[in-house]
């Protein structure tokens, strides 16, 4: 850990621009290099605090709702968080770099397509086919192949 002249942690401003690239640059290529949730997941869970990583999530659930329109109020009283958090995150929405934005519609977009895919009549053949497929293995099998072979 790099260490300021009196042992205290450093501080960005305190950092060449050297030091800032490298380190900054090796930080997001790492994040980049995850390749499934369960390495994203122990990689912040080794890297992060519980208390940070709910930090984080507030964050982002606090874009979400304002990105949703709710007010300030509104979400002070759900999440349980200050105004000056709200502020900054409204901040960072309206004049940052487009991230919180472009991952939240991300993820919205997976959700509902999850939700499109999994969503079938109670008691229908599918859903039977779905909550016992050991019943319908033969049956699965024999669809799954020709889904395969549609994809080819």
């Amino acid at each position: 850990m790099i260490r300021g002249r009196r042992g205290g942690k450093i501080k960005y401003n305190q950092l060449s621009r050297d030091e800032k690239i490298k380190f900054l640059g090796d930080f997001y290529t790492m994040v980049a290099s995850l390749r499934d949730r369960g390495e994203v997941k122990n990689f912040f869970k080794d890297l992060l605090t519980l208390s940070e990583v709910i930090m984080l999530s507030r964050r982002i659930q606090i874009a979400r709702l304002l990105l949703d329109g709710k007010t300030n109020e509104d979400i002070k009283e759900k999440l349980k968080v200050g105004y000056a958090t709200i502020t900054s995150v409204q901040r960072w929405l309206s004049s940052g770099f487009g991230g919180y934005e472009k991952i939240i519609n991300r993820y919205e977009e997976k959700q509902e397509k999850r939700l499109l895919k999994n969503q079938t009549t109670p008691y229908s053949f599918d859903w039977m086919r779905q909550k016992y497929p050991l019943h319908f293995l033969l049956i699965n099998t024999v669809v799954n192949r020709r889904a395969g072979k549609r994809k080819s």
